[in-house]
């Protein structure tokens, strides 16, 4: 199996306020992109990010081979317990991820 990471040209995340988080997922062509979109599911990305599956958005953009999914902060922005204030870190999580 190969992982997104090895795909997926970049891989980015940051806050998209308090509550929620944005998670990007850019190819470099559509070939790319179709192997992504189908071989990842979303029930995979809310397993990873330890979240509801009916909570996990996906926005699949084929015109700009890109793959973006939004799901809520857990902990929010700010709290005492928050250790990535702008959550540029949590696309780290789905490098790892296998794409069948």
């Amino acid at each position: 199996m190969t992982r997104l990471g090895d795909i997926a040209s970049k891989i980015r995340s940051k806050n998209a306020g308090p509550f929620w988080l944005t998670v990007d997922i850019f190819c470099d062509g559509p070939e790319a992109f179709e192997r992504i979109s189908t071989g990842m599911g979303s029930a995979e990305v809310a397993r990873a990010f330890q979240v509801e599956p009916s909570s996990l958005r996906r926005f699949d953009i084929g015109a700009l081979n890109v793959i973006k999914f939004s799901l809520p902060r857990h902990p929010v922005q700010g709290a005492a317990d928050d250790r990535d204030m702008h959550g540029a870190a949590f696309g780290e999580i789905l490098k790892g991820l296998e794409i069948a």
